[in-house]
């Protein structure tokens, strides 16, 4: 007699299969092989080294196929954005003329970074300078309330050291771009409320990102391992990290 107590539900079949094809999609891409500035600000150098190494993770730790389907929700989000401010008159560029992210490359394309946006002009009303960097995220709903309450800076300092980052890297191509502040928005994917913030550009801040990322390629050409971020695994930064099993295993 068969039994079809254990057997998974429909909705569950169809979730599967979509959660195995994007896994295999992610599988198929060409992982990079340079620093990119969006994770220069992560807590811990040696995490940052394995990234860059293309270590690989620990086993379980991949990007989880309803993981990979939240970045996704995340993208389209952020293409909503881009139609909003354009619908009130930013003049907003997120394609160079010739195709492709506007970005950077230095170090001998050893650190990259392609930023979302950059702002020609917008409404008069709101007295903002151009050029400016455009960045957008998207985020849960008690992420999003705690960088309302903080500020990005302190409440998300990985986003404000890719800002800071690409405002000093981008002046070379686009003059002026780290005079003025960017518009950092975040969009919340509970409620669709969104949070505009401008962010002065902190050259202090970019000149220690620009540091770290020298520090890892160095350490790395070297052979050596830079420190951990924390003495014990059970840091809530080690305790999520992909790496986590590897670094204190001393494989």
């Amino acid at each position: 007699m068969l039994d079809f107590n254990h057997r998974p539900k429909f909705h569950e079949q169809v979730g599967s299969l979509i959660d195995d094809a994007l896994a295999l999609e992610r599988d198929a891409q060409t992982r990079r092989d340079y620093l990119g500035a969006s994770r220069l600000g992560v807590a811990c150098e040696r995490a940052l080294q394995f990234e860059y190494t293309r270590t690989p993770v620990d086993p379980g730790r991949e990007f989880s196929g309803r993981l990979l389907r939240v970045f996704e929700v995340g993208h389209q989000l952020e293409d909503l954005a881009i139609r909003w401010l354009r619908l009130i008159g930013f003049d907003l560029y997120t394609r160079k003329a010739q195709g492709g992210q506007f970005g950077f490359s230095v170090a001998r394309g050893r650190i990259k970074g392609h930023v979302d946006g950059i702002l020609n002009s917008g409404p008069a009303s709101l007295g903002m300078g151009y050029p400016a960097l455009w960045e957008c995220k998207t985020m849960n709903d008690k992420s999003w309330r705690d960088t309302v309450k903080n500020g990005v800076a302190k409440s998300k300092p990985v986003y404000a050291a890719q800002m800071a980052i690409y405002q000093a890297y981008m002046e070379a191509s686009i003059p002026g771009i780290s005079q003025n502040p960017a518009l950092f928005t975040a969009i919340n994917k509970d409620s669709q409320e969104i949070w505009f913030e401008l962010v002065p550009f902190d050259g202090g801040l970019a000149q220690r990102m620009s540091d770290r990322a020298v520090r890892v390629i160095t350490a790395t050409d070297a052979g050596e391992v830079l420190p951990r971020f924390s003495t014990t695994p059970t840091h809530q930064e080690c305790r999520f990290c992909s790496w986590q099993e590897r670094c204190w295993g001393g494989s």
